[in-house]
């Protein structure tokens, strides 16, 4: 089967997954006005997503990579699909947090087997593959926004969880019939001089044993708080801004559109000039576009709208950046088990993102003091690329050497 036709059906998977991440600020206020639970405690759900999306990531990926995707993300499709479709029914914050999770967990299945596509079938365009599969976690909200708002309208939250989890979960057993793992890693032909690579292939041990890995891991950690939290609070922040319904309906139907074509565009651009040089850039202003949201967005509807979006603009490639960075790096033999570790600072991310966020603005009564913060982390990152950048690329032998050495 053309290479083409896998990497499509893992785009629509990974749609089929984005309503679990980035619809959900629509469910928190209805939630909340049914159960009368705190912000912060429905916002730990929100954390506890996350943290199973990334946590289970490192195991599943080493066992796609040995037995194939196709079996798992059918699995994946179940507890994605039920999971979110169950939330609709708890009553308690225990049910809340376990379905959730159950659906956490589908989506790690997807997100791992569906980006080790991407960076296995497309060596010679990784930044292309790997930002057209983020792009479709991070734009397939765009179709579901319009019909779940509607349905939260004229029914009630219960129905719109019960009918996007079914749409959802077949959707992603149909696309996994179309997943494999090529029979073997394809070489890196690319003539683009500016992206580092090579054609060693690490395994997750020997990555961990790298400087390279940890300084990844901490980048994608620093990016990932502030993205996550304007995931998670826009809505409650919206509704603190007294913006109206639509406003919110119509930020959060840009939103994804925003993010999904930051992850393409700027994977594509990091194909040309670098995935370090590109973080540089999108990294740095990631940094302004938060702040902007905190001393321009406030002040309208409109620029709430437009600020907010270029926030997902320039954060949403750090989920195209880092996977083509990963198997630029590390090879794509164990392109899905490798990412899956640095992928795995969103669940940390998420706990200052998602609930400690909403903690502090119980505190405070203001969203500036989280958007700063965050707005500083993202600068620090930038900075941490041209560090990168300069590093040399990892070798084995220079690896194996110095651990033959240590009594």
């Amino acid at each position: 089967m053309n290479r083409w036709y896998r990497l499509a059906a893992a785009v629509v998977a990974m749609m089929m997954i984005a309503n679990l991440q980035y619809a959900w600020t629509l469910f928190v206020e209805p939630l909340r006005a049914s159960t009368h639970w705190k912000l912060s405690d429905v916002q730990w759900g929100f954390t506890l997503f996350i943290t199973f999306e990334t946590w289970a990531m490192p195991f599943s990926g080493w066992l796609i990579d040995r037995i194939g995707p196709k079996l798992f993300l059918s699995f994946a499709g179940i507890l994605c699909g039920g999971g979110w479709a169950m939330l609709g029914h708890v009553s308690s914050l225990s049910e809340l947090y376990f379905y959730y999770s159950l659906a956490g967990f589908g989506a790690a299945l997807v997100y791992c087997g569906s980006t080790g596509i991407g960076l296995k079938w497309f060596p010679d365009r990784r930044g292309l593959a790997a930002g057209l599969i983020s792009a479709g976690f991070g734009s397939g909200s765009a179709l579901f926004i319009g019909p779940i708002a509607h349905i939260l309208k004229v029914q009630d939250y219960r129905a719109a969880f019960l009918y996007t989890g079914i749409a959802q979960g077949l959707m992603i057993v149909i696309a996994a019939q179309f997943l494999e793992n090529p029979p073997k890693a394809a070489p890196v032909t690319t003539t683009r001089v500016k992206v580092r690579t090579h054609s060693e292939d690490f395994n997750s041990l020997e990555m961990l044993r790298t400087p390279h890995y940890y300084m990844m891991f901490f980048m994608a950690l620093m990016m990932g708080i502030g993205g996550l939290m304007v995931t998670a609070q826009v809505g409650p922040m919206s509704k603190t801004l007294k913006f109206s319904a639509a406003i919110l309906t119509l930020s959060l139907t840009i939103n994804p559109l925003a993010n999904g074509g930051g992850r393409l565009f700027w994977g594509s651009i990091s194909d040309l000039l670098g995935r370090e040089r590109t973080m540089m850039i999108a990294f740095f202003l990631h940094a302004l576009m938060l702040l902007s949201v905190v001393t321009l967005g406030k002040s309208s509807p409109t620029l709430f709208i437009v600020t907010i979006a270029l926030v997902f603009f320039t954060w949403g490639p750090v989920y195209s950046l880092f996977p083509s960075c990963c198997a630029d790096f590390f090879g794509a033999k164990n392109a899905s088990s490798n990412y899956s570790f640095i992928y795995a600072a969103k669940g940390t991310a998420s706990i200052l993102g998602g609930g400690a966020a909403a903690a502090l603005f119980e505190k405070t009564h203001s969203w500036d003091y989280g958007f700063y913060a965050c707005a500083a982390l993202a600068l620090c990152s930038s900075i941490l690329a041209i560090v990168l950048r300069r590093m040399p690329l990892p070798q084995k032998i220079a690896l194996a050497a110095r651990y033959a050495h240590t009594p």
